[in-house]
């Protein structure tokens, strides 16, 4: 009898665990299910506010959650180090100098994620809600190639769901930036109705070249081809296309307007009236001051220019080397910024100044600087402005207050690890347009 009551028992304890374990398994595998989608939500702490997007999918195996933040140019940017528990889900964003740790736990109903975000030592609670596809944001893109100088670049073209026939294309820029630099951007001017284009310069992304070795009116020429190809592509004259850059890009406007000169407008943002040898050293010059005693400073910068100098092709190597022989012993030497001269390539690209080209294009230009901008001459809008020509009557300087050169807002934010754009910044471009 004993014996079969403990058998009775063993069967019944077998059949409770496996209806334990397998709630257990199905409820996962609902949770697994609910977190599949897309969440948006403002993220605020103190006086910083921001929207962000968070999608997560899942492959046959993992999460995969995807962050974006127009406000920060970030699109779908991979997270990593994602897992889950029941009903929530942990995943981390890294940038250069912090690393963003999320938890988000999905309410009952499914239509929330209950979000914290960590950073340093700041913890913040907000809240995301589920919505329909962020996949269909209100346009559509092509992705397309055209050859210039041989070589097969790489681009997106960006419709509105509306017809359109105004087209704003973004001039490529310095370093090795590819177009995700511009893509919040031209996003940004897609949803005002206009057809955007931008592309990988050459040797960025997945164009081929190799922008290290290119002259700036080689990458110009590339900007050219581009036009030349969006025109015929999208069937729209170049009187109806505008063109905008920034920082280096914004040195190339005048240079192509001056090229194309049925184009209808340009947009410069952040752009030196001097070289950008001129320009670079001025950067170092606001680095650097701080930390060289005044009384040395002039002998420093002056050791500067010849490093710089040198790497534009405007001295020799023997005119460099004799002055660093000369004052390596000087107390300031060691705070100043000399490279590995073996291994040195000369940038012909320092040597290119825009202002000549400012002095003969005939398009309206809209030109922008920030008051906080750390490397281009405070002084630079206003000599652009006088360079140009009286006819150019809707031609417009705007000075932003507080923005620094990449018209981020310098201010006294509660959460400085995400930067803002400044709030003007695109409504002062919209603004012009429409007076155009």
């Amino acid at each position: 009898m004993k014996s079969i009551l403990r058998q009775w028992f063993k069967k019944k304890a077998f059949v409770l665990i496996t209806i334990v374990l397998a709630f257990g398994c199905q409820n996962n595998l609902n949770y697994e299910k609910s977190f599949i989608g897309f969440y948006e939500g403002e993220f605020t702490h103190g006086n910083f506010s921001t929207p962000i997007q968070i999608e997560i999918e899942k492959d046959s195996l993992n999460f995969n959650v995807y962050f974006t933040s127009p406000d920060q140019n970030a699109y779908r940017i991979p997270t990593s180090n994602v897992r889950s528990k029941e009903d929530s889900i942990y995943f981390e964003l890294n940038s250069d100098y912090f690393s963003f740790n999320f938890r988000n736990k999905l309410s009952k109903d499914g239509t929330n994620l209950f979000a914290s975000l960590a950073v340093d030592s700041v913890v913040q609670n907000f809240k995301l809600k589920r919505k329909g596809d962020l996949r269909n944001p209100g346009f559509r893109k092509e992705e397309v190639t055209f050859k210039s100088d041989g070589l097969n670049l790489k681009g997106t073209i960006f419709y509105p769901n509306k017809p359109s026939k105004k087209v704003l294309y973004f001039v490529t820029s310095s370093g090795n930036a590819d177009r995700s630099a511009s893509r919040a951007e031209a996003m940004n001017f897609t949803k005002q109705n206009y057809i955007t284009f931008h592309f990988d310069k050459r040797g960025t992304g997945n164009s081929e070249g190799d922008w290290r070795s290119s002259s700036i009116e080689d990458l110009s020429m590339d900007d050219i081809n581009g036009l030349k190809f969006l025109s015929k592509k999208l069937n729209i004259p170049f009187e109806k296309i505008g063109i905008k850059g920034s920082s280096q890009g914004g040195t190339k406007v005048p240079y192509i307007l001056s090229k194309l000169e049925n184009l209808a407008f340009g947009i410069v943002v952040s752009c030196p009236s001097s070289s950008l040898l001129e320009s670079d050293l001025n950067y170092w010059k606001n680095l650097n001051r701080p930390i060289i005693e005044s009384q040395f400073f002039d002998e420093a910068f002056a050791m500067e220019r010849l490093v710089y100098q040198y790497i534009g092709g405007l001295t020799t190597l023997e005119t460099l080397e004799n002055a660093i022989t000369k004052n390596k012993n000087r107390s300031w030497f060691s705070k100043i910024w000399i490279p590995n001269l073996a291994e040195v390539r000369v940038d012909s690209k320092l040597q290119f100044s825009p202002m000549p080209y400012f002095k003969i294009v005939n398009q309206p230009l809209l030109i922008i600087q920030g008051t906080k901008d750390e490397i281009i001459p405070e002084e630079s809008s206003s000599l652009i402005y006088k360079s140009l020509k009286d006819k150019q009557l809707n031609s417009r300087v705007v000075l932003l207050e507080n923005a620094n050169h990449s018209m981020q807002l310098i201010d006294s934010s509660d959460f400085p690890y995400w930067p803002m754009p400044h709030p003007d910044y695109i409504t002062t471009i919209s603004t012009w347009l429409e007076g155009l």
